[in-house]
């Protein structure tokens, strides 16, 4: 799946010690978790 932000970025927060991101616009937020390849493959075989 493949979304797009075409809104002018107002802010980027990172969660302190982990590799998530809020990303605010004008009108939404975005939650963006960024993963290794081997933690994804993992939780998905479970």
């Amino acid at each position: 799946m493949h979304e797009y932000v075409t809104t002018p970025v107002k802010r980027v927060l990172r969660i302190a010690g982990r590799e998530v991101f809020y990303i605010e616009t004008i009108n939404s937020r975005y939650r963006l978790e960024v993963r290794g390849r081997e933690e994804s493959l993992a939780e998905s075989t479970g």
